[in-house]
Order: C-alpha cells, then structure tokens, then sequence
C-alpha cells in the first residue's frame, strides 16, 4: 500500500469514528473531559507521532543495519500471508504481553493514563504515559521487519490495526445493534473472539468488576481478542460496563497530566498514587458510593 494512501485511509478512519460519535449523540452524551484530559490526550498523541514512533522504528533500523549488515530487504520476498503472521505475532501479539505486563504495579504507572479517563472515546485511543510507546516491543520489532523488507504489508495491516483500535475505544458502539440481529449470531460470535469490540474492551475500561461486566484485569488484546482467548483473560458479555475510570481518582481527584504523561520524571503529590516512587493506589476493590462527587484535578 502506497504511504500517501495509508495516510489518507488513517485519517479517513478518525473523521469517521468522530462523526459517528458526533451523529449518535453518544459524544455530547457521555464524554465529559476535562482541560486536564484534553492536554493529556492531545500531547500524548503529539508525542507519539512526532517523538515515540519515530524513534523506535528508526532507533530499531539503526540497529538492525549495525549488526545485520546486507540484510535490508532480505525477508521482501515472502508471500504477504506469511508477513502478515510474522507481524501479528512480533507486533501484535507482543503488545498484548506488554498491555497484560502493563497491569502489574512494576508497569501500571506507565498506563494508568489510559484508564484515568471517566469516558469511551476515540480521543482516548493513545492516552498513556510517553514512555509506554518508547518501550513497547513492538514498535520497535516492527521496525526491523521494516528492515528486513516488510513495508509495503506494513502500510496495509497498521490501517486495519488502527480501524479496529479506534472502533474498540469509541463512544460509538457499533456492535450493540448488531447482537441484536438473531441471523448475526454466530457471525458475532466469531468477530468478538478474534478483534477487539466496543463491548470486551469497554469491560478492560470498567470501573469495577463487581457486577460481572467489567473485566479490568483481562481483555488486553489490541487487534486480535483472539489472545485473550489464547491465554486465558477473555471475558465475554455482550454488555456495557455503567461506568469507566480509576476508583482513586473517583475519590482523591484526577491526576494531573504532566504526572500521568511524563512519570517518572514528574511525581504526584497525592495521598493514594502510583505515580510517585513507594505510592500505593487506592484498593479497587472498595466501594465508592459514598463519593458521589470527585474533587478537583489535583493542584501542581
């Protein structure tokens, strides 16, 4: 696929979302953002074009031509099914080990940005710490199969990759009318095992597990559900969790976002944070009904 036209198609595929988000009223309905989520969401997404991506994909070619010399374009003759294989493992399915390690208190600080947001939207889709994509194996592996000649398959599976990224994050929940439809059932069936769907990722996104919805602590997968089933942290419903977010931000107020976009070179002040060294976040796993209403963003 030509690059202008990858260019074209990602670009078509964020207006689309958008405006479908704005056609349903789902936008003005449920996404309630912040100052502070908005400089969060724009600049992480700044960074990740201009600084992250870039670095990784040509800090990894920089390496592959040091110590695989003559070896450019070596892999540009395999058929584009084994391509497509080779990438969704060495980007893909690394990138659901590095979301599931992304959980653990050791990483959690690196992604806790993605799930701060108290809203579904396209516009959360690369919220995270900088340094979550400078680390991400697989942009970095990505860039040596670009090495190895990889790139004209690249272009293609990064536009279907990012489709369904944008798709799983969206306000827009375009696979609720279809599990209505009974002909689409089992076709459903195997969509939502194999790509990530607003309902299984919206349940990553859950403000608690308590009403068997949410599944915070499961449905990694980024394309492919398909690892989750693999490895055994799918959870399927066809349901909605009723609300998303971080239950210490809920009762202690939101993080700002030079914490949550630049730890560990910036530290929170607050009492129950991740985001300072020997911080402990608040426990899920307690109620928090008796917090109708959050506080303020906390003050820097």
């Amino acid at each position: 696929m030509n690059p202008l036209l990858q260019n074209v198609l990602i670009v078509s595929l964020i207006l689309g979302f958008a405006g479908m988000e704005w056609v349903s009223r789902r936008y003005r309905d449920t996404v309630h953002a912040t100052a502070n989520d908005t400089r969060l969401e724009l600049l992480m997404f700044v960074s990740l074009l201009a600084v992250a991506q870039p670095v990784a994909l040509l800090g990894s070619d920089a390496l592959a031509a040091w110590l695989m010399p003559g070896q450019r374009g070596a892999w540009a003759h395999l058929p584009w099914w084994a391509m497509v294989g080779i990438l969704l493992v060495a980007d893909d399915m690394t990138q659901y080990w590095w979301h599931r390690l992304s959980h653990t208190p050791l990483l959690w600080p690196l992604h806790r940005a993605h799930h701060s947001a108290r809203y579904m939207s396209i516009r959360i889709t690369y919220r995270n710490n900088f340094f979550y994509y400078l680390l991400m194996p697989g942009l970095w592996l990505a860039g040596v199969l670009l090495y190895l000649g990889f790139g004209p398959v690249y272009t293609g599976y990064i536009v279907v990759k990012i489709a369904v990224i944008l798709g799983a994050h969206c306000a827009w929940r375009w696979d609720e009318p279809l599990y209505r439809v009974r002909a689409l059932r089992p076709l459903m069936w195997l969509v939502e095992r194999t790509v990530s769907t607003p309902a299984t990722h919206w349940a990553h996104h859950a403000l608690s597990n308590a009403d068997g919805i949410g599944h915070y602590k499961g449905n990694f997968g980024n394309l492919l559900f398909f690892w989750d089933v693999l490895f055994g942290s799918a959870h399927i419903t066809r349901h909605y969790p009723p609300a998303v977010g971080l239950q210490d931000d809920l009762l202690f107020g939101d993080e700002h976002w030079v914490d949550q976009m630049f730890y560990p070179l910036s530290h929170s002040k607050r009492a129950h944070t991740a985001l300072r060294p020997g911080g402990r976040p608040y426990d899920d796993a307690a109620p928090v009904a008796h917090c109708p209403e959050p506080p303020p963003t906390t003050a820097r």
